[in-house]
């Protein structure tokens, strides 16, 4: 898919790298890199174990700090040698939504609280009413009082996409998203991030070792040995 040259990534990558260690030790978990996601679209990160991508997405999700480089996600720049965010929690409560492999919601909730309680914890009034337009979105709003215990995985692993997307993030990281999943749900789960990605205009970025979803990317990022190796 095309993106303009004027339209403003959402993730901005500009010579970021992380090194685990020092000296003989060190490990180059991820070499001077550059990225830039844009709105609407939907990057896979691939390559084999220990090729950096999990890394890199967490240098994104502003969990790890990066040893240089600077990171831009929103069109504000939030490190730069240094962070210039003091709470990054804020941060990534504010700009980001995860999505694991496993749904990890919690199984003493409802679907429908499992989403709520992230915004509750934001502060956000509304949030039981919010969390049934996320579940109506994403077509399982009919599973809303149900216990994780209760879902197909299908199923669970949408009311983890709803709860990513409870404080409207413009940029959603995903890793290994589908792995547990046979290929229909896999297609539907990715089907959802494309819709998410679309409407929302947010930027999706996607670990996968799942050759099943490749083809529902719109670019395809390679990495080896914390290298970018290939770019499509």
């Amino acid at each position: 898919m095309p993106f303009p040259l004027m339209e403003r990534p959402l993730v901005d990558l500009q010579g970021v790298a992380k090194t685990y260690g020092r000296g003989e030790a060190a490990v180059h978990a991820l070499k001077d890199t550059d990225l830039r996601v844009y709105p609407g679209e939907v990057v896979g990160l691939l390559g084999p174990s220990g090729s950096g991508k999990t890394t890199l997405l967490n240098l994104v999700g502003c969990i790890v700090d990066p040893t240089r480089g600077r990171v831009t996600l929103d069109g504000e720049t939030v490190y730069d040698g240094r962070w210039l965010r003091a709470d990054l929690r804020r941060l990534r409560l504010e700009k980001i939504g995860f999505i694991f492999q496993f749904h990890n919601l919690l199984p003493f909730l409802t679907a429908g609280e499992n989403v709520a309680v992230v915004l509750d914890l934001a502060g956000q009034s509304d949030a039981a009413a919010r969390a049934r337009e996320l579940l109506d979105y994403l077509e399982v709003g009919h599973r809303f009082t149900s216990l994780p215990a209760r879902l197909s995985g299908g199923e669970a692993q949408r009311v983890a996409i709803a709860r990513a997307l409870a404080n409207r993030p413009r940029i959603i990281l995903a890793d290994e998203p589908t792995a547990a999943l046979d290929s229909q749900r896999a297609g539907i789960v990715m089907d959802l991030l494309r819709k998410v990605a679309v409407e929302q205009r947010a930027a999706i970025l996607v670990v996968s070792h799942d050759e099943k979803i490749f083809d529902r990317f719109d670019r395809k990022i390679a990495l080896r040995d914390g290298s970018v190796v290939d770019a499509a």
